[in-house]
């Protein structure tokens, strides 16, 4: 069984290794981009926050079946865009998480056993569908830290695990 709780503290410690890799990468290179047909860094980071943003809001508002025809429309109505640079989209991106987070935590178990139609068609509870959220961005916080080894920056999670092994005793 899976834990709302542990969904929602793991989707924390995500979010603030994207805003870790959004603070770390220059600010003047945010629209460098890996290859032609690739989107470019702050291009993705704005993905991130507008799509658990507006799938996120849909959940909050009840919304049961992502498959209507203005599932657009319906998402763009709980996006807000972030204030211009780097502070503005990390102000946006740990704000978004935080109240997301505290709206999330707040509803009683029989919200998360209730089913949707995810935009796919495929039928999942509502802790599936965060679960899925958490994992999108997951999927793209990996581009992100691609993109910090393009320009030879070492992402945080991995300065953690460092800094954590030179700790540890030589065998």
């Amino acid at each position: 069984m899976i834990r709302t709780e542990h969904v929602l503290d793991s989707w924390r410690t995500i979010r603030e290794d994207t805003i870790r890799a959004v603070e770390d990468f220059p600010a003047n290179e945010f629209d460098f981009r890996a290859t032609p047909d690739m989107q470019t860094f702050g291009e993705i980071a704005r993905h991130i926050l507008q799509s658990s943003e507006g799938l996120t809001g849909m959940l909050l508002a009840g919304e049961e079946d992502f498959t209507v025809p203005d599932f657009r429309q319906r998402l763009a109505r709980h996006i807000e865009d972030p204030a211009p640079g780097v502070a503005g989209l990390t102000a946006a991106l740990r704000g978004s998480l935080n109240g997301r987070l505290t709206e999330l935590a707040a509803r009683p178990a029989d919200f998360w056993a209730r089913e949707i139609t995810r935009f796919d068609g495929q039928r999942l509870t509502r802790l599936e569908m965060v679960q899925f959220i958490k994992e999108h961005e997951l999927t793209h916080r990996a581009q992100l830290f691609m993109y910090l080894r393009l320009k030879g920056i070492v992402p945080a999670t991995t300065r953690r695990r460092m800094a954590k092994a030179a700790q540890q005793p030589a065998r």
